[in-house]
């Protein structure tokens, strides 16, 4: 039967003869989706069309309206009748009589109806009252009666509504706020209310109602086909329940799925979390936009006013890393950048906007999407080194992340994400699908990035450690095959591959041994210990194992798995710890560090060189082609009090990177009287060019002769900038390692590296009138982990109580 045999049964038999069509409408296997919901509402307008004329013979001045979801033509099976009988006031009795004629038929039908009565008048007073109401209006549509009286009130509704934006907007905003607070995020819930959850049929209004404003608009790439397949659902749910309900149940999932052709209801629950996900991130998006244009109508008045009346201000750019600034409060790629010759520009971009708390323009990201070139495999270091700062902002990575997997930005870097993307997990444990499990395993990591040794490699293996979860199997085994992989082609050596593949296959190791195993059989500890393989495995493990029980939801974790893991922490330790290890040998200067020595001890003055360093792909032997990994520089001094804090004051000053550095005394050849300090530093340009050797070494001199003032310097250039929320990093920590050397003692710091922070260290193990033997410092994404070989001014080691006093300073200084 054709949509107009429908119609025709419908005119031809009254309610009954609709009630038939509209079951032989929704029955109809051929026509579903948008299709079958246009020709319902097209059905359901000619029923309702003979009745209002049957009704209103006579009446003028009148016209029927279908407002809400109905107005827009999106009619599903179960779906509420929203109707508005509009009349001029002039006969109210007629009116009245009118209405009961519509109003019944329906209810006899058991149809749910949503209907008022108003003058046009009436109508645009209740909706500036009640704002459920005005959005329902901004979809009114003429059925029935006096056409232009319909017309007025929608043209009346939508400059009513054009000229309130800046007032409504907010307010409509913070609607959608309490709804996602009350009913959950509709991409994470495993029984979603498709309407009501954020990212649901709700939200997708809420931006056609800031289109209307003219003060904004979504990104409208993809967000009429979520909201099609978000329909769809429903009309599916509706149709095998009965029931005009928009909870998609467990129970139902199955059936539903079948409705609609899919496999299984997992396919189902992945295509609405897509159509969520990008509901949520237009939502993002388009409210960000809403706040700016906002403020900017604010701010113009002042800004006219201050400019005499003309001139048009120009948004102040603040650079952030190389390519990319912030302005207008979200980070935007500088004018000079250029994607398309740039790979790392993505990472790079979204580790500053993390770091800096921002988030990504949608113009960036995609500018990046669609012009630059892939990352070469492996990765460069810096693609590497940005990968692991964006892991270790905090909660900020989880907005730049979703920015930058809205445009198809993370499959293209990590290809096996695909798999785990949108990724349901049937488990009343979890909370979120497996994809962001990861990346909130990542946050959660972030926090612990000072209880172990190699940062970078825990928020890696925390990234990884359920991307086995696409493939069929045990997820922990097939995941290990990916992790070898991905950490290979992201550019670490195969130490490092091996210690993230371990971890990923290991990862629920430890609380399920601590929860299930008996810990006082020795063989419990010895196969965890030979699993492991290393105590820096297990400090790793141990950290991973906790944030992957936080990021999974409350029930995973509490106090007392927390204590029995700790305890298999420790007698794993145990077996695994041996004899202590000794001490490092000192390598031979080369020819290069013994000229600088010899120089300094001539001139009585530092000396300095400069040159570019490299070393061969992370996994490949030396080629002909080696990967630059920024500048060397070499520093001789003769030995005197000072030298770090200076060395590390004029690098900050010159806004030069640590990337990383060694400390040491160099032993001079036969003949030459004098004792030198050695530094051999890998240092980067935050942004810009390189400063000058000459300009670096006489500032040198100066900081080491007390005429320049570094920790004024620093100071004020602080204060220059205003200051960002950002990422709220975790404390510094500072430890002692008393068994890691006979001839001096180990403080060891983890902190946030920040400019300055090497300076400040230096400064204060100085005050504390101890000599620094080595140092070993490193940045591993945003994260300095530095290691002070330290000494009394005799040369021996610190007694205990001694370098626990200078580490509690130490922290004490780094934490004010």
């Amino acid at each position: 039967m054709t949509g107009t045999d429908v119609q025709k049964e419908a005119e031809d038999s009254g309610p009954s003869g609709y009630a038939a069509a509209r079951l032989r409408l929704l029955t109809e296997e051929a026509r579903s989706g948008p299709p079958r919901r246009a020709a319902l509402a097209e059905l359901t307008d000619d029923w309702l069309t003979g009745l209002f004329a049957a009704g209103a013979e006579g009446l003028r001045g009148a016209s029927l309206v279908a407002v809400g979801g109905y107005g827009r033509g999106e009619l599903s099976p179960r779906s509420d009748l929203d109707l508005l009988l509009l009349h001029d006031g002039s006969d109210p009795k007629a009116v009245a009589a009118l209405a009961d004629r519509l109003w019944y038929p329906v209810w006899d039908l058991g149809l749910a109806l949503d209907h008022s009565v108003r003058t046009p008048a009436e109508a645009r007073k209740t909706a500036g009252e009640d704002l459920k109401v005005q959005l329902g209006l901004l979809d009114a549509r003429h059925i029935a009666g006096d056409l232009g009286l319909t017309a007025g009130l929608r043209t009346a509704v939508l400059a009513d509504w054009r000229n309130q934006a800046p007032k409504r907007l907010p307010e409509l905003q913070e609607l959608c706020a309490e709804r996602a607070e009350r009913q959950g995020e509709l991409q994470y819930l495993l029984e979603p209310d498709l309407k009501e959850a954020r990212g649901g049929l709700r939200d997708a209004t809420a931006l056609r109602a800031v289109a209307a404003s003219w003060l904004a608009d979504a990104p409208r790439e993809g967000l009429a086909d979520a909201r099609r397949r978000l329909l769809d659902v429903r009309d599916a749910l509706h149709l095998t329940t009965g029931r005009a309900t928009d909870r998609l149940a467990l129970q139902e999932q199955d059936q539903v799925a079948a409705e609609l052709g899919l496999l299984d209801a997992d396919t189902l629950l992945r295509q609405v979390y897509e159509a969520a996900r990008l509901v949520s991130y237009a939502s993002d998006v388009t409210w960000r936009e809403v706040g700016r244009v906002l403020r900017s109508r604010a701010v113009r008045p002042r800004l006219r006013a201050m400019l005499g009346g003309g001139g048009k201000p120009t948004a102040e750019r603040s650079p952030l890393a190389e390519g990319v600034v912030e302005q207008d409060g979200e980070v935007v790629l500088a004018r000079a950048a250029r994607p398309e010759r740039d790979p790392v520009l993505p990472l790079r971009a979204a580790a500053a906007a993390a770091q800096a708390g921002l988030p990504l323009s949608l113009h960036a990201v995609r500018r990046m999407a669609a012009t630059v070139r892939p990352v070469p495999t492996p990765w460069p270091a810096e693609a590497r080194e940005q990968l692991v700062t964006l892991l270790g902002s905090g909660r900020p990575t989880i907005e730049v992340w979703e920015a930058l997997e809205a445009e198809g930005l993370i499959t293209r870097l990590l290809p096996d994400w695909e798999r785990v993307r949108c990724r349901p997990q049937r488990n009343a444990v979890h909370l979120w699908t497996v994809d962001r499990h990861l990346i909130e395993t990542a946050v959660q990591a972030s926090e612990f990035t000072r209880r172990v040794s190699r940062p970078d490699l825990l928020l890696v293996a925390a990234l990884l450690h359920d991307i086995g979860k696409g493939w069929p199997g045990d997820h922990s085994v097939a995941g290990e095959i990916i992790a070898k992989d991905v950490a290979a082609r992201i550019g670490f050596d195969r130490h490092d591959v091996t210690v993230i593949a371990t971890l990923v296959r290991h990862h629920l190791l430890l609380v399920e041994t601590a929860t299930r195993r008996d810990l006082e059989d020795p063989a419990t500890v010895r196969s965890v210990a030979e699993a492991v393989g290393s105590e820096g495995t297990l400090e790793l493990l141990h950290a991973l194992t906790e944030a992957d029980a936080l990021a999974t939801g409350p029930a995973a974790w509490s106090s007392w798995r927390g204590s029995l893991v700790a305890d298999l922490v420790r007698r794993v330790a145990a077996v695994l710890a041996g004899d202590a290890p000794a001490d490092p040998e000192e390598a031979a200067p080369t020819a290069e560090q013994e000229r600088l020595a010899i120089e300094a001890v001539a001139t009585g003055s530092p000396v300095l060189s400069l040159r570019a360093q490299t070393e061969p792909p992370a996994g490949q032997e030396p080629s002909g082609d080696p990967e630059p990994l920024g500048v060397e520089l070499l520093i001789a001094v003769p030995d005197q009090p000072g030298v770090l804090p200076a060395v590390a004051g004029v690098l900050a000053m010159h806004r030069l990177t640590v990337r990383t550095a060694e400390l040491r005394s160099l032993n001079l050849p036969d003949g030459v009287d004098g004792s030198v300090l050695l530094l051999d530093w890998r240092v980067a340009a935050e942004y810009g060019s390189l400063p000058q050797a000459a300009r670096l070494r006489a500032d040198l001199v100066r900081a080491l002769d007390g005429s320049l003032d570094i920790a004024g310097r620093l100071a004020e250039r602080d204060a220059a900038y205003p200051r960002r929320r950002g990422v709220v990093a975790p404390p510094p920590r500072v430890s002692v390692h008393p068994a890691a050397s006979r001839l001096a003692t180990v403080i060891e710091v983890r902190s946030q590296d920040a400019p300055g922070l090497l300076f400040r260290i230096g400064r204060a193990l100085e005050d504390a009138s101890v000599l620094v033997r080595s140092a070993h410092v490193s940045t591993l994404g945003a994260n300095a982990v530095d290691a002070f070989y330290v000494t009394d001014p005799e040369g021996a080691p610190l007694p205990g109580d001694e370098a626990e006093s200078v580490a509690r300073k130490l922290e004490e200084t780094l934490r004010g």
